[in-house]
C-alpha cells in the first residue's frame, strides 16, 4: 500500500491538461454496449500513457457536483492484460472492468484506465508472482518476495487527470480504502465509497480473500475450507528440507537485523511462505501438505543453522497451524477461509480466567510469551474456567500488544505479552484442553491425515532442542572456518588449526555435537514409533525416554557452544560476529520447560524405575 505524506503536492497545484478526445463505441463479450469518450493527457506526473473514459451523461455530473449536487462517479481500474484481454479468473479484473462501465455510463462519470499492471510492478513480475502464489504465497507476500512493493500503484496521475476535469468532488466505485486515502490526500473530495460487486471464483478465492484480510478492502466472501493441494505439487520431505536449506544463507544474511527488530525480517516471512514451509503440518484438505513429526522437526533444526529465533518462531507458528486443524468445523472454517496456513501465537504462561456469558466467554488475563505474534492475525490462549482449562481462539486485532520481549537471547523472537480485559469469546472459539489435546480431537473426525490423529503431546517439547542442535552444528562450521585462520597468541602455531590442544578441542566440540544428534534422532524415533499404534499414547518409559534424550541433547548441544566459544577468542563477543549470538540464542533456550533438567531428570527417573510421575503425565 502506498502511504501519503503531507509533503505531497496536490494536483492542482501541479495540474495536467486534456491532449485529446475521441468516441470509441464499446462492445463488451457478453454483448453488453456502451459509448466513451476516451481522453488522453499532458503534463501527468508519471509520464505514463493513462486514459480517461467518460461515460454516460458526464457533462452534467460536473455541473452537479456541487454539495447538493450528485457527483460523478469514477472508477480507477487498473490495467490487467491477464483479466481485461485474455478472461483470467486469478483475480477479478476483467468482470470489475465490465461492471464499472456499465454503472457508470448509467449515471454519468470517468473510468480512469490506469497503466500499473500488477499493483504497479509489471506484466512479467506479475507472472513471476502469480508462480510464487503458486507455492502458497498470498498476492502480497508474492510481491515483496520478489523484492517489490505488496502495492507500488501512486494515484496522482489519475487526481490529476480528474483536476483536467474540473471533478473535484467524486464518488468512487472501490472496494479499496487505500484509493479512498490517496485520492483525499491529493486533494478530491470523495464524497461517497460506492463498494463494486464481489466476482468470485475457484481461481481467485485466495486472492480476494488477501485483498479483504490483509488490505482490508470491503469484500463479503462465503466461510469455506479452500480446495486441497493437489498432490501433483505437495513436496516430498527431502524436496522442503532442499528449499529450507537454500534459504540458510540468507537466515545467516538477517541474523542481526532480526535480532535488532525483533521479529522476523518481512523478507524472510515471505520466502519462508513461498517454500511451503508454514502449510507443511497443515491438512491437505485446507491445501495443506500433511507432513509428519520427521519433516517437522527437521525443519526446525536447520532452520537453526542459519538463525535460531527464525527457527523458534516459525517452529512455534508451524505447530500452531496444526493446532488449529484439531478444532471443530466452524473455527476451521474461519481460521483456514484465507488458506492453509493461518498463522497463530500460542500462550498459557499464565492462563486467563473465563466466565461464560450468553453466546460464549469473557475472558481476562495477561499471557506472556507469545512467540510469533508480531506475524499473527490469531491467538490461541490458555484460560481456566473453573476447573476446567479450556484453550480460547481469538483475533490479535482484538487484544492488547504489549512490547516488553527485550531478552539477551531469542531476541528476534517477538514473544510479547498479550492482554485482554472481558473479552467476549463465541463459544464455537473456545474449546476444552483435554478435547484438543486428545488423539481423539474435534479435527480428527474431519481430517483422515494421520498427524491429526495423535496426542498433541508428541509434537510438544520438539522445538527447543531442535533449534539447539542446528545452532551448535551451526557454530562448529563457524569454529571450524575460524580455525584455519586464526593464530593464536602466545602459540607457535601460524594457525589455530595446527595447535594439537585446539584440534582436541574441536574434536570434543564434534563429538558433543554428534552426541546431541544421536539423542534428537532416539527422541524423534521413540515418538515416531507411537503413530503405529492405536490408539497412539505413550507409555510412561516411552514418555521417560523421550524427554531425556531431548533434554540431554539440549545439554550436549549446549556444552559443544561452550567449548567452542571458549576457544575462539575475544573477538566472537563483538555484537557483529554469530557465535555470540548462537551463545546468547542457546543460553535462553537452556531456560525452556523443554530443556530445563532439573524436573526433567527427575520425573524421567521415576518413568524409568516405573515409580510413576508426581505430576501429571501430559504436563511432562
Amino acid at each position: 500500500m502506498t502511504v501519503m505524506t503531507e509533503t505531497v503536492a496536490r494536483p492542482f497545484e501541479h495540474p495536467a491538461a486534456v491532449r485529446s478526445q475521441v468516441t470509441v463505441p464499446l462492445r463488451f463479450p457478453d454483448g453488453f454496449t456502451a459509448t466513451a469518450e476516451i481522453m488522453t493527457f499532458h503534463g501527468l506526473a508519471d509520464g505514463k500513457e493513462h486514459l480517461l473514459l467518460a461515460l454516460g451523461e458526464w457533462e452534467q455530473t460536473l455541473l452537479d457536483q456541487g454539495p447538493e449536487g450528485k457527483a460523478p462517479l469514477v472508477r480507477l481500474h487498473s490495467e490487467c492484460l491477464t483479466g481485461d484481454v485474455f478472461g483470467s479468473e486469478r483475480c477479478d479484473c476483467g468482470p470489475q472492468l465490465r461492471e464499472a462501465v456499465e454503472e457508470i455510463a448509467a449515471v454519468g462519470g470517468f473510468l480512469l484506465y490506469l497503466r500499473q499492471e500488477g499493483r504497479g510492478i509489471g506484466l512479467y513480475s506479475k507472472l513471476d508472482a502469480y508462480a510464487l502464489q503458486d507455492t502458497g504465497l498470498d498476492t502480497y507476500e508474492a510481491n515483496v518476495a520478489l523484492g517489490r512493493g505488496e502495492d507500488e500503484r501512486d494515484y496522482s496521475a489519475a487526481a490529476q487527470m480528474l483536476g483536467a476535469l474540473g471533478a473535484g468532488r467524486i464518488r468512487l466505485l472501490t472496494n479499496n480504502p487505500d484509493k479512498v486515502g490517496q485520492l483525499t490526500a491529493l486533494g478530491v473530495v470523495v464524497s461517497e465509497q460506492v463498494p463494486t460487486g464481489v466476482h468470485l471464483s475457484a481461481a481467485n478465492h485466495r486472492y480476494l480473500a488477501a485483498k479483504r484480510s490483509h488490505t482490508a478492502h470491503t469484500i463479503e466472501l462465503p466461510a469455506e475450507i479452500l480446495p486441497a493441494v493437489p498432490a501433483e505439487i505437495i513436496p516430498s520431505h527431502d524436496e522442503l528440507l532442499a528449499r529450507v536449506d537454500a534459504l540458510v544463507p540468507r537466515l545467516r544474511e538477517r541474523a542481526a537485523e532480526t535480532e535488532e527488530i525483533r521479529r522476523i525480517p518481512e523478507a524472510t516471512m515471505a520466502e519462508l511462505k513461498a517454500a511451503g514451509v508454514f502449510q507443511m503440518l497443515a491438512p491437505k484438505a485446507v491445501g495443506g501438505f500433511g507432513m509428519g513429526l520427521e519433516t517437522y522437526v527437521e525443519v526446525v533444526r536447520r532452520l537453526a543453522q542459519g538463525c535460531v529465533s527464525t527457527a523458534w518462531a516459525v517452529g512455534h507458528l508451524v505447530e500452531h497451524v496444526w493446532m488449529l486443524a484439531r478444532w471443530p468445523q466452524e473455527a476451521q472454517d474461519e481460521v483456514f477461509a484465507n488458506g492453509p496456513a493461518p498463522l497463530a501465537a500460542a500462550t498459557g504462561a499464565p492462563p486467563g480466567k473465563a466466565e461464560e456469558v450468553p453466546g460464549g466467554f469473557a475472558i481476562s488475563g495477561r499471557w506472556s510469551f507469545a512467540s510469533g505474534v508480531m506475524h499473527s492475525e490469531w491467538a490461541l490462549l490458555a484460560v481456566q474456567h473453573g476447573d476446567v482449562r479450556v484453550q480460547c481462539l481469538v483475533p490479535v486485532s482484538d487484544l492488547e500488544l504489549l512490547d516488553v520481549w527485550h531478552t539477551a537471547g531469542l531476541r528476534g523472537t517477538g514473544s510479547n505479552d498479550l492482554r485482554a480485559e472481558n473479552l467476549f469469546v463465541p463459544a464455537h472459539r473456545v474449546l476444552e484442553w483435554n478435547r484438543l489435546a486428545a488423539a481423539d480431537n474435534p479435527g480428527s473426525r474431519i481430517h483422515p491425515d494421520p498427524n491429526i490423529h495423535i496426542p498433541m503431546a508428541t509434537f510438544l517439547n520438539m522445538v527447543a532442542p531442535a533449534a539447539a542442535l542446528g545452532a551448535a552444528e551451526h557454530a562448529l562450521e563457524v569454529f571450524q572456518d575460524l580455525m584455519t585462520v586464526r593464530k593464536v597468541k602466545q602459540t607457535t602455531q601460524a594457525r589455530q588449526a595446527d595447535s594439537p590442544l585446539a584440534q582436541a578441542r574441536f574434536s570434543q566440540a564434534y563429538g558433543h555435537v554428534a552426541t546431541a544428534r544421536l539423542h534428537w534422532q532416539e527422541a524423534v524415533s521413540v515418538v515416531a514409533a507411537s503413530y503405529d499404534r492405536r490408539p497412539v499414547a505413550f507409555t510412561d518409559e516411552e514418555r521417560a525416554q523421550y524427554r531425556l534424550s531431548l533434554g540431554l541433547s539440549g545439554v550436549a548441544s549446549a556444552e559443544a557452544v561452550r567449548l567452542i566459544l571458549t576457544g575462539s577468542g575475544g573477538s566472537v563477543h563483538r555484537l557483529t560476529h554469530p557465535l555470540q549470538r548462537i551463545q546468547r540464542d542457546v543460553n535462553v533456550l537452556l531456560n525452556h520447560a523443554s530443556l530445563t533438567m532439573d524436573p526433567i531428570l527427575e520425573q524421567a527417573g521415576r518413568g524409568l524405575l516405573d515409580l510413576g510421575f508426581s505430576v501429571p503425565a501430559e504436563q511432562f
